[in-house]
């Protein structure tokens, strides 16, 4: 049995019943029970579509699967026949306080529809993940492409597009549904009121593209963005090479970043002739963005001059903003995972130990975890008896049908 941390926490007592699979929906879930609620994950027989989602163990366990269901219980149902079906609309409408929160991507089934819910109980929570708002079906990858993102990322000599491999949408998406449904919670503590949430995922992206200016500009300047490579859009920051092959990425966002890497790559004085030669004034972002280009030729002598650990022990001394690009491997290797305090041992059963990354936000100093995940369907019989009182003849009777699974 998998439970959330001990009390206290912001969502204790919560109840939420989550038929999801893939990325944003999961996420929603796993959010949800690192603030302590309770989420019961409810998968068809053997599995949803991502119960064998690369990555894998060299034994062919879904890093990833279990990676987003950790501190979640697990229900297998076949949700294909009357039986199942129903027990989900029970386990959604039970009464009590923290219960009557249902998420779901998988829109579009009238018998866990919020009317069909709300007949059940009238305050009850769902919250519906979409691909479009339209009700459309949409992934993270086909709404980038969409969106224009793929058109200006990648180097500036490639004529084609450059999907990312984040899926940046879906996380969004999940947050936000996450902040969603404790939206919903809360007004309904006050006034006993339900709520039929739809978020699309496309929503998700526009929303963030018009909140950054991606969209906006285009409206009000008649043309969009242009791709500027590793180049920072709007102020000073590119990657460098080393002498010995490494990469760093620089950012210099104020006038004090932009003196200090001057000062350190040894080009005050050709900088300060350029900067009289073309009129312009280094301490704006907009006139570091303009010529970014001459400026990068100018600190890159710097870089390919020095080794990496040089670099690195020049730029830990000024204002810079810096870091050496990595793989993950090296990430890992680095030991920054064994100090930061986001981090803790986590034994998950099929996958084994492994440092497992608790909620980003902490609690008055504390970070707020979850256990593993459990296998799947393996809390099926002990949810049946705590949430809908069924009793072992009952159970019996379900999983004899085929309609629970363990």
């Amino acid at each position: 049995m998998t439970r959330p941390n001990p009390d206290p926490r912001p969502l204790t007592g919560l109840r939420v019943v989550e038929i999801s699979s893939f990325v944003a929906s999961p996420l929603c879930g796993l959010t949800l029970a690192q603030l302590g609620a309770e989420v019961i994950r409810i998968d068809p027989l053997g599995g949803a579509a991502d119960i064998d989602r690369w990555p894998l163990t060299e034994t062919g366990e879904s890093i990833y699967w279990t990676g987003l269901n950790r501190g979640k219980r697990s229900l297998a149902l076949d949700l294909r026949g009357e039986a199942g079906q129903d027990i989900v609309r029970r386990l959604v409408t039970a009464p009590g306080a923290g219960g009557g929160v249902l998420v779901t991507n998988a829109g579009g089934r009238r018998w866990m529809s919020h009317e069909t819910l709300a007949a059940g109980r009238p305050d009850v929570i769902t919250l519906e993940l979409l691909g479009r708002y339209d009700g459309r079906p949409a992934v993270d990858y086909t709404v980038n492409a969409a969106l224009g993102f793929p058109q200006i990322t990648g180097p500036l000599d490639n004529a084609g597009v450059v999907n990312h491999v984040l899926p940046a949408w879906d996380v969004a998406a999940g947050l936000h549904a996450a902040l969603a449904v404790t939206a919903a919670v809360h007004r309904r503590a006050s006034t006993g009121t339900g709520a039929r949430i739809v978020l699309p995922l496309e929503d998700v992206a526009l929303a963030t593209a018009g909140a950054l200016g991606y969209l906006t500009e285009v409206q009000v300047n008649g043309a969009g963005r242009a791709g500027t490579g590793n180049a920072v859009y709007g102020t000073y920051g590119t990657d460098f090479t080393t002498a010995d092959g490494a990469r760093f990425m620089v950012v210099a966002l104020t006038t004090r970043h932009f003196r200090d890497l001057t000062a350190v790559t040894g080009t005050d004085g050709p900088i300060a002739a350029l900067e009289s030669a073309l009129g312009a004034d280094f301490g704006r972002e907009s006139d570091r963005f303009e010529h970014r280009e001459v400026l990068t030729a100018l600190f890159a002598r710097w870089f390919r001059t020095h080794e990496a650990a040089e670099v690195g022990r020049a730029l830990a001394t000024t204002s810079v903003l810096y870091e050496r690009y990595r793989t993950f491997e090296q990430a890992v290797g680095s030991g920054d995972l064994e100090t930061n305090p986001l981090f803790a041992p986590l034994i998950q059963p099929r996958i084994g130990e492994y440092l497992a990354a608790a909620g980003p936000a902490s609690f008055d100093g504390a970070h707020l975890r979850t256990g593993p995940a459990a296998a799947l369907g393996a809390d099926g019989r002990e949810v049946l008896r705590e949430v809908l009182s069924l009793d072992d003849a009952e159970i019996a009777a379900l999983t004899d049908a085929g309609v629970l699974g363990s």
